[in-house]
Parts: C-alpha cells; sequence; structure tokens
C-alpha cells in the first residue's frame, strides 16, 4: 500500500492503488461498506488520503446526527490542506472512530480498516439499496482516479 511518506516507484500510477471491490465509491474520494441491513461504514480513499498528505487533525460528526447525501460532515486537516468529508448517503450517525481523536495517522495507514470514520443507518433497506445504486462500483471509481 501507498502512503503519503513513501516515495512513489517510477512509472506507477494512481490505478495501481488498492481499490477494493466490495466497496462502493463517491466522485468525492469516500467509500461506503455495507455491514449490516441498514447500516454503511464510511472512510476516504486510498487515492485521497495520498493526495491530502499525513493526516493530523478529523473532525468527527455528531453520534445521532444526520447526513445529507453530498453534504459535508466532517473535515479532514493535513499540513497540505483542510477537507471537507462528503456523505456518501443520507443516513443518521450511529458511530465515529474515536480512535482518530488521538490518531488521525491511522486514515493514511489504513484507509479501508482501522481509518475508517463514520457508521451510518439509514432507516429503510430499499432506501439503502437505491442510495447504494448511485455510488460508483470499483471500475467506475477507478476510471474518475486515472489521469
Amino acid at each position: 500500500m501507498y502512503t503519503p511518506s513513501e516515495p512513489r516507484e517510477k512509472g506507477t500510477s494512481v490505478s495501481d492503488q488498492n481499490i477494493p471491490d466490495q466497496l462502493r465509491y463517491t466522485d468525492e474520494h469516500e467509500w461506503v461498506e455495507r455491514v449490516s441491513d441498514t447500516r454503511v461504514r464510511i472512510g476516504i480513499t486510498e487515492y485521497a488520503q495520498s493526495k491530502l498528505g499525513d493526516i493530523v487533525f478529523v473532525q468527527l460528526p455528531d453520534v445521532g446526527g444526520e447526513t445529507e447525501s453530498g453534504e459535508p460532515f466532517g473535515e479532514v486537516e493535513s499540513p497540505k490542506s483542510v477537507s471537507d468529508l462528503y456523505a456518501p448517503l443520507s443516513g443518521k450517525v450511529v458511530e465515529v472512530n474515536t480512535a482518530l481523536e488521538t490518531s488521525p495517522e491511522l486514515v493514511n495507514s489504513d484507509p479501508y480498516g482501522e481509518g475508517w470514520i463514520v457508521v451510518l443507518e439509514i432507516p429503510d433497506v430499499d432506501d439503502l439499496e437505491t442510495q447504494l445504486e448511485q455510488t460508483l462500483d470499483s471500475d467506475g471509481y477507478a476510471k474518475i482516479t486515472e489521469g
């Protein structure tokens, strides 16, 4: 896995990055993992964290708060910039990754694992299915990161 502190090998491209097939993606570089009938876990992609550089702070939303698809729900900060996190789905925040409060670098070291950001609950299975259809599969996401 590429991390910003490691030099990229000559000849490698963004398409060489890890884009797990089982996840869904947004063009804002968030990933979505279905963890139950009505819950999803969300984080930022390896591509996003590599472009941001070393993550030094993550602003998490409040548990119990609502997210609206396409709207900001938090921020990630690196020495390069502060970037909004955009909700890939509309739902209720039922869990946040409190480990990021003291170890924001988990987003860099394990973006698809320990670096997850929130868990959302969508009240209806059909609504979740409909919302997931609006996201990208791994091939679709790979196409937007090439270039």
